[in-house]
């Protein structure tokens, strides 16, 4: 007799024990220090910045821009499986307790994201209305977590509909009545954020009504759906291990291909030079990678007042980017021609070599003409120098041991 509670639990504890087995590898000593780093420069700035708010800065919007995002991304983690379309299909009958355990897992797997946007927002919530008491927003928050739990079974219900413009149209109107939700209730008017409640309470029976018009459970769009957010994160987490179950994604980009293969010379030993070159270029996970680190430590570099500070962000990002830039040499593991070639070991590790000097220069110029354009010299001097002599020092000593 097939039980669906006592399937879920299998599936929960191998959906578990696989993130668990990542999860050791990304948050490895590197990163917690990185990310302990990050969390202890931001908080003294914020509080430093919090002490300078203008009086009539937009917090009601920001915040209910916020709260209402996070209350309407509300995914249904189903941990289902493309088998599951053969071989569980014909149960859907007594599928019932696994869907009911799916939701409540999806609902307290995403509470984190409130605590967090929780934390960062109170001090400014404070700040702006300084007569308010604690239990006011506390009371935001419990009105946070009933309208996340109200969106994540909405959105259930609407996974049965199989037509994607009316999904998308009901995910709008629901993240548009959140934002103006809490932006009224941050502001204190009741009475508007009132009306915008049985607005929202109105479509939430809505979507029930139309869920009631379609039979079953719409299997392809489930398993499209949670198999999707699952190579994400192995995309993510390819950069600190190997992933076997990773889906190779590759994009022709050919203009730029040619842009960065330009220049080299047609010789043997310089295979490894092309091959990692169009793979970074190629494969989605390395170079977006690589530029979101730009586009982050740019920003920490632009904003952030204090020029020593700066200059440690600027190689820390520099750091970033080469740590998760070596997993390209493990890349081709999987593909035994490459076996075939008739090149050094050599030689395939002085091109690695190559392209991480390569790419973490590049990062440090960016890096070092932003200083110029706050006008900061000694900055630019201490980023670029600073920057180089890094980047050689990590590159030759952590790198070349570890591909060794």
């Amino acid at each position: 007799m097939f039980d669906s509670h006592s399937f879920y639990k299998q599936r929960l504890s191998a959906h578990m024990k696989e993130l668990g087995r990542y999860l050791r590898y990304i948050l490895n000593g590197h990163m917690l220090i990185v990310i302990f780093f990050l969390i202890s420069t931001l908080a003294v700035y914020y509080q430093q910045w919090l002490k300078q708010l203008p009086d009539h800065f937009p917090t009601a919007i920001i915040i209910g821009l916020l709260f209402g995002l996070v209350a309407s991304y509300s995914p249904v983690r189903t941990l289902l499986k493309e088998p599951d379309l053969v071989f569980i299909i014909v149960a859907e009958d007594r599928m019932g307790a696994y869907f009911r355990h799916s939701i409540t897992y999806s609902f307290v797997i995403q509470l984190y994201l409130i605590f967090l946007l929780a934390a960062a927002l109170g001090p400014l919530y404070f700040s702006m209305y300084e007569e308010r008491s604690g239990s006011t927003y506390l009371l935001t928050l419990l009105l946070l977590l009933i309208l996340k739990l109200g969106n994540l079974i909405a959105n259930w219900w609407m996974l049965k509909v199989r037509d994607k413009k009316s999904r998308k149209m009901d995910i709008l109107a629901r993240s548009l009545l959140n934002i103006a939700f809490f932006y009224f209730l941050v502001r204190g008017d009741v009475l508007f954020a009132g009306i915008i409640a049985l607005l929202f309470v109105f479509i939430f029976f809505y979507d029930y009504s139309v869920s009631k018009k379609y039979v079953g459970v719409n299997w392809d769009l489930l398993i499209e759906k949670d198999q999707h957010r699952l190579q994400a994160f192995y995309r993510f987490a390819n950069m600190f291990a190997d992933v076997p179950h990773l889906k190779a994604r590759v994009k022709k980009r050919q203009w730029l291909v040619n842009l960065v293969t330009r220049g080299i010379p047609h010789q043997k030993k310089y295979s490894y030079d092309y091959l990692y070159r169009i793979t970074f270029v190629r494969s989605g996970e390395y170079i977006g990678m690589y530029f979101r680190l730009i586009v982050m430590g740019g920003l920490f570099i632009y904003l952030v007042p204090n020029m020593w500070i700066k200059v440690v962000f600027s190689i820390l990002f520099i750091y970033l980017s080469v740590f998760q830039m070596m997993a390209l040499y493990h890349h081709h593991r999987t593909n035994m021609w490459l076996d075939l070639y008739p090149i050094e070991q050599r030689d395939r590790k002085q091109s690695m070599i190559k392209i991480l000097y390569q790419l973490s220069f590049f990062q440090t110029a960016i890096f070092a003409l932003l200083f110029v354009l706050t006008q900061e010299y000694l900055g630019f001097i201490l980023a670029l120098v600073g920057g180089i002599l890094f980047s050689v020092v990590f590159i030759h000593g952590y790198v070349k041991a570890k591909l060794a």
